[in-house]
């Protein structure tokens, strides 16, 4: 007969079912803290890079795996630091607050060790299995988003351009891994993802604007005149969007068929960032966000296939 205060174990054991089941929601909890859904636009914009930069006829697969894998690396380093940081201020936003750092399922310094450790490795392995210049990027992209991005968000609502600036970088790192050097072309790739991160942000935190208030964050101005600094944004770089992603197929680089199609992707997007705009709801908002992440890989397929 059990004892009331042991556990049951079935034929197998409950006991090692339930520390495997505690073990695998704490790989779970690790794996939420690198922003797997934020890793996929960046691994589908470091692959776009990749390609569009490498010589004609000169393609590396495997070069192309060590420079995702070691982007991933920091990248997932950079999310898990960047969590760690905010945990405090995830912990009064509804949005956040189940995370595994707030809701108390991790404890801080593990993660703190964990991103440290994923950093490091991403960055040195782009320095051994690719070259400086990847490396160099991507430790770039992690300090200037851990050092001014995230502390910036608190202070004052110029985080969304200083932020974009290191967002902007996953191309640049994989042009840079397949060629070793930046062109004209690889700073083009820059300029479309630098832009499009405003109305995709933008977007996010009007939806959220009320979370952001609860943490302090300060990701929209304050006062009467928020509704239209967000309105005009959205709308000035959704168009500055459209007419710049339009630029390769005009520096010969790109051709018709992507000219057509990112010309249609770009007036799709305006078209719904201007909705927003007008009538500056949450619902209209979402499905900004949701245009922005079918739009940018899109394009970059587009960019891809029709690379002359």
């Amino acid at each position: 007969m059990t004892h009331a205060f042991e556990e049951p174990q079935g034929p197998s054991g409950a006991i090692p079912v339930r520390r495997h089941a505690i073990r695998s929601a704490a790989l779970g909890d690790y794996w939420t803290l690198t922003k797997p859904e934020v890793n996929f636009l960046i691994v589908v914009t470091s692959m776009a890079g990749f390609y569009l930069g490498s010589p004609a006829g000169g393609f590396r697969l495997l070069l192309l795996v060590h420079t995702i894998l070691g982007t991933l690396l920091v990248a997932s380093g950079t999310a898990t630091l960047n969590q760690y940081m905010e945990r405090l201020y995830d912990a009064r936003m509804r949005r956040t607050a189940c995370r595994p750092l707030p809701a108390g399922r991790l404890a801080p310094g593990r993660a703190l060790w964990f991103g440290i450790l994923l950093s490091l490795a991403g960055g040195a392995y782009l320095a051994l299995a690719v070259n400086w210049l990847a490396s160099a990027l991507a430790c770039f992209t992690l300090l200037t988003y851990l050092l001014l991005y995230t502390p910036l968000k608190r202070k004052t609502p110029l985080c969304t351009l200083i932020g974009a600036f290191p967002g902007a970088m996953p191309p640049l790192i994989g042009w840079a891994g397949a060629r070793g050097r930046l062109g004209t072309e690889a700073w083009v790739l820059y300029a479309i993802l630098f832009l499009w991160q405003f109305p995709h942000f933008l977007s996010i935190a009007w939806m959220y604007r009320e979370d952001y208030d609860r943490a302090g964050y300060q990701m929209l101005p304050s006062g009467a005149h928020r509704g239209s600094s967000m309105a005009w944004q959205v709308v000035l770089f959704s168009l500055a969007l459209l007419i710049v992603s339009l630029v390769p197929s005009f520096l010969g680089f790109e051709g018709n068929v992507y000219f057509l199609g990112t010309l249609l992707l770009g007036l799709a997007f305006l078209f719904y960032g201007t909705r927003l705009a007008l009538a500056r709801s949450n619902s209209l908002a979402r499905r900004l966000v949701l245009a922005s992440v079918i739009y940018l890989p899109l394009v970059w397929t587009l960019m891809v296939l029709d690379k002359t």
